[in-house]
Formats: C-alpha cells, structure tokens, sequence
C-alpha cells in the first residue's frame, strides 16, 4: 500500500473547493488516513519545498503557502503517489490535461490549488511533516478488496 501527501493550497481554500477536491480524492479510490486544516508557517514552508529554497520563485511560492490556511491530508492506496499525480494534472494549469484538478480549476502556475508527493521517498518525508503517527488511521474498508 503506497501513501502521499496532498495539500489542498490556500487558493483552493479561499475558493470552496475543499469538498470538491476531498470528493475527487475519494472517488479515484484513495483513502484518507489523515485531515486538517492548519496555517504554514516560515518554518514548515522550508522543509516542504527545501529543493526550492534557491530557486527565483521561492519567495513568492513561501508567501503564498504562509497566506491563508490550508488543508493537509494523508492518503493511501495502490499507486497513491501516481493516482494523485495523475488527478491533480501537471503544475502549469495551461498544460494540465481537462479533467484534472490543475486543468479543470486552476488559474496559475503559482495559485494551482494542490500540492501532491513526487515520489514514495517523499511522501514519506512529507507527511511526517504534517502528521504525528497517532494523528494517523488506518482501517479497513469493504470496497478495498474491489480497488487494491
């Protein structure tokens, strides 16, 4: 069973699509072992994105992900990492297929409504960020046995 991150950003907060993005999520066969809503601090925001850190568009991706709150979420399943990727739709919301969280909603390359894990290394890493193990539940569900 693979897991991954997903940040539902400020932009897709102040937007309403918080449900929206959860229905999404669930739809594909994903469960979520882990929600909540928090405010990113300075901190958290150079742990996230570290690689980033000396790239051009650092600081306004900083301050952008510390503007409003946002919605972390663990989740797991078959493919999770690729399941997610494939939702959310590549970064550019002009190159993001219809149908995909980034192509069907999104309005910028900066403002692209989710974050997703890159790899299973990194939602490792990222989801012990945002979660602490008793903040986390696994359980069984009935349609498991159809989608896993």
């Amino acid at each position: 069973m693979n897991k991954s991150l997903v940040l539902i950003k400020p932009d897709a907060v102040q937007r309403l699509m918080i449900g929206k993005i959860i229905s999404l999520i669930e739809e594909r066969g994903l469960k979520i072992t882990g929600v909540k809503m928090l405010r990113m601090n300075d901190d958290l925001a150079l742990k996230l994105y570290s690689a980033h850190v000396d790239k051009p568009f650092f600081k306004e991706l900083k301050q952008f992900m510390t503007s409003s709150p946002l919605v972390a979420i663990s989740v797991e399943g078959m493919n999770a990492v690729a399941i997610m990727r494939s939702l959310m739709g590549t970064t550019n919301p002009i190159e993001a297929a219809p149908g995909t969280v980034r192509g069907d909603f999104a309005v910028t390359v900066g403002m692209n409504l989710i974050h997703g894990s890159d790899s299973d290394e990194a939602a490792e890493k990222e989801i012990n960020l945002f979660f602490s193990q008793n903040e986390l539940s696994g359980y069984s569900r009935d349609i498991d046995k159809w989608i896993n």
